[in-house]
């Protein structure tokens, strides 16, 4: 499983460093999962042979604790409490319109994609 997780905080690293380098707008963690992807793409593979066990095993193993990322980020914010309670209308506003302005948009291009979708017939 070192390995594994070795490959992993390789692309991570990587991808790291190309952002740094380049001074790309991109998190460094999000362009070496893409290059991780792009490794197993390249690599081969179909259905359960896509991902090799080790990787798959390590991966399944970082999701399950993948609620205790959320810890700093949570304590990050009530750090910052009295500043949410001065916006807190403005805040509640802004996430009730985005949330149904992107329902909404999300419809509309479901509604526009089906019409171009060919019915489907029960032979």
């Amino acid at each position: 499983m070192i390995p594994a997780f070795a490959a992993i905080f390789a692309c991570q690293l990587l991808g790291e460093f190309v952002v740094r380098a380049f001074a790309l707008p991109v998190p460094g963690p999000v362009l070496g999962m893409f290059l991780l992807f792009v490794a197993l793409v390249l690599r081969g593979g179909q259905g359960k042979n896509a991902v090799p066990a080790q990787l798959g095993g390590a991966a399944d193993g970082l999701l399950g604790h993948l609620s205790l990322l959320f810890v700093p980020a949570s304590v990050g914010l009530m750090r910052y409490l009295d500043v949410l309670e001065a916006n807190a209308l403005t805040l509640i506003l802004a996430i009730a319109i985005s949330t149904v302005l992107a329902q909404a948009a999300t419809a509309l291009t479901f509604h526009l994609l089906s019409r171009r979708a060919p019915a489907e017939t029960n032979a």
